[in-house]
């Protein structure tokens, strides 16, 4: 009984530094948790209510932050309870060597997010085709995925490395765009009065950019009538807008003035008189 007690009162200290080890490692990872989420938010709100940061790099700046704060919160718990950190960081760096071998297209993908935040050919916002067909328009690009929105409110998510090995066509970078609407005019109609016509229509829409001047101008021949060639200039933000609104002026501007619809005419010809004996 004596001894069962003497092992009993040494084992308490042990116990008692074993239960307080848990509980502080407890509290440093409570801690460290809640800490690694304020940091996040706080970074996020930042950037967004500053002008000058670009919104693209807020996803992988907001997960670098909180997961390195995460990372040195379980390394203090291990040191708490006596787990030499120097040689587990070189495990940790030996296991890292091994896994980066096995998950070469994710450290790709990566390295592909990095180069597109570096180089940012595309942005949040950004309306961006892809030569691999997808296209959309730019809500997040993180440390492995981009994710696109297309026109339908389809969510589209593309590894980074995809996107960075596609030929990237950004629609919304420039500040203005180029239309161009091909006007068939039937060629029993008057062309002079046709190019006037399209001309003072639009000098007069509101959308139409006066620098660079619109240009109107004869293109080419086709069966059913000439094709006059409207060039003009608008904002990127007000692209399709102004072109629904163009086809839908030009045809009634058209029509108003007499112009004939250019539809194809087929003139077919029965055969000559005689010819049926002959054959």
């Amino acid at each position: 009984m004596n001894e069962y007690l003497t092992s009993l009162e040494t084992l308490m200290p042990r116990l008692a530094d074993g239960a307080i080890n848990i509980v502080m490692a407890l509290v440093i990872l409570i801690i460290g948790w809640w800490i690694s989420s304020l940091l996040g938010r706080w970074v996020r709100r930042a950037a967004q209510r500053s002008p000058r940061i670009d919104p693209t790099i807020v996803p992988m700046f907001y997960s670098v932050v909180v997961w390195a704060v995460r990372i040195f919160t379980v390394i203090a718990v291990l040191a708490r309870f006596g787990v030499q950190t120097a040689s587990l960081i070189a495990v940790l760096g030996a296991a890292g060597l091994a896994v980066g071998l096995a998950l070469q297209n994710t450290l790709q993908n990566i390295a592909a997010g990095i180069m597109l935040l570096i180089l940012r050919p595309l942005r949040a916002g950004e309306y961006v085709a892809l030569s691999t067909g997808t296209e959309g328009t730019v809500e997040e690009v993180g440390l492995f995925l981009c994710r696109l929105v297309q026109v339908d409110g389809i969510h589209v998510s593309l590894p980074n490395s995809v996107v960075w090995n596609a030929t990237i066509t950004n629609y919304s970078r420039n500040v203005t765009r180029r239309l161009d609407i091909p006007v068939t005019v039937h060629y029993g109609d008057d062309l002079n009065v046709a190019l006037d016509r399209l001309a003072a229509l639009v000098a007069d829409h509101p959308m139409v950019q006066k620098d660079p001047a619109p240009l109107i101008k004869v293109s080419e021949y086709k069966d059913n009538g000439t094709v006059i060639n409207v060039r003009v200039w608008c904002a990127s933000a007000q692209y399709w807008d102004l072109r629904w609104d163009l086809f839908h002026q030009i045809r009634q501007t058209l029509g108003s003035a007499g112009f004939k619809p250019p539809i194809p005419v087929r003139e077919i010809q029965g055969p000559k008189e005689g010819g049926a004996a002959a054959a």
